[in-house]
């Protein structure tokens, strides 16, 4: 099978097993993988009677990068997409450049779908599988880390986590078009970039090869297992929680893999943002290692408290006011 003809089968068989809505955007940056991916979006849609329309990001961080917005968007209107946008986008935030363009990429896709809802699909390979699960393994991330991006996670769609970065050069060798390089993926002030250069090459020598693919495998088995225990632990939430608060004895007879789960549904349901493995633990110590100790401090300036076998959340005490206020 040619290149081209695995990118629009990993594209179909994608699309005919979700519940496709009239019409699928595409996430594109000019790049190989998002040039082969909307072209096959394309090409699947004029067969199946649904509409594509590509969704293309200028981050304003290159000279140049409204020119080049345009030609990729110019680019898949001539391989078949029916419509084709630039949303320029404002960077800046917390995190470094990556991080920062990451997060205002993401919330412009998500604003420029139809009433908020709807489908995109993104570029990501195996590749980048393999590296995101490396990533999260050098960082000590957890089970839910290494198992990776999904392949649905509306409303995101990523079709192509089982085709390589050289197939998706390959296919647009066989479209005739020269997809745009992106300075930005060979700067080695990256993480992804020293990763994808230095780290998985080094891997792939001393295994002997196979390592991208034997990394993407390891994320799909993760997360079997984590969506098997997620699904466990939504049941035991529903037994532990009243009014908002959780019953601590029923948690306490509970695995320390699904107590934990338990417990970060439950804060992030109470609105507890950037929780961190070390957060968590601390919660759980409540339940666990409950010896009378104070409660957990948490991002927005919330609390985590036992009293009475159950555990609550809440805000800082009010301060008091002072006689004639």
């Amino acid at each position: 099978m040619s290149a081209l003809a695995a990118v629009r089968t990993a594209v179909r068989d994608y699309l005919t097993a979700v519940d496709l809505p009239g019409e699928v955007c595409v996430a594109v940056s000019g790049g190989a993988d998002s040039v082969a991916l909307a072209e096959a979006a394309a090409y699947v849609a004029r067969r199946h009677g649904f509409h594509t329309r590509a969704l293309v990001v200028d981050h304003g961080l290159q000279e140049g990068s409204a020119d080049v917005a345009a030609e990729a968007a110019a680019v898949v209107r001539k391989l078949g997409v029916e419509r084709a946008e630039v949303h320029a986008v404002d960077v800046t935030g917390k995190g470094g450049p990556e991080a920062a363009a990451r997060t205002a990429r993401y919330r412009a896709l998500r604003e420029a779908l139809s009433g908020g809802e709807g489908l995109v699909l993104l570029g990501h390979t195996l590749d980048d599988q393999a590296e995101t699960v490396l990533l999260g393994l050098g960082r000590g991330s957890g089970p839910r880390s290494l198992a990776g991006m999904r392949p649905h996670d509306p409303p995101w769609g990523r079709p192509l986590l089982g085709i390589t970065r050289a197939q998706t050069r390959e296919a647009c060798a066989e479209l005739g078009v020269q997809p745009w390089q992106d300075p930005h993926n060979e700067d080695p002030r990256f993480t992804r970039v020293r990763l994808r250069s230095e780290v998985l090459p080094l891997l792939e020598e001393v295994l002997a090869g196979g390592v991208a693919p034997a990394l993407a495998r390891t994320a799909a088995q993760l997360r079997d297992d984590t969506e098997a225990l997620d699904t466990l632990a939504a049941l035991v939430h529903e037994r532990a929680k009243e009014a908002g608060e959780l019953d601590t004895a029923v948690l306490a007879t509970e695995p320390a893999a699904l107590r934990r789960r338990v417990l970060r549904r439950w804060l992030l349901e109470s609105g507890v943002r950037e929780l961190t493995d070390a957060h968590l633990r601390s919660v759980d110590a409540l339940v666990a290692r409950w010896r009378g100790q104070g409660g957990v401090w948490l991002p927005g300036n919330l609390e985590a408290r036992r009293c009475r076998g159950r555990l609550s959340l809440a805000g800082p005490e009010p301060e008091p006011t002072t006689r004639g206020e």
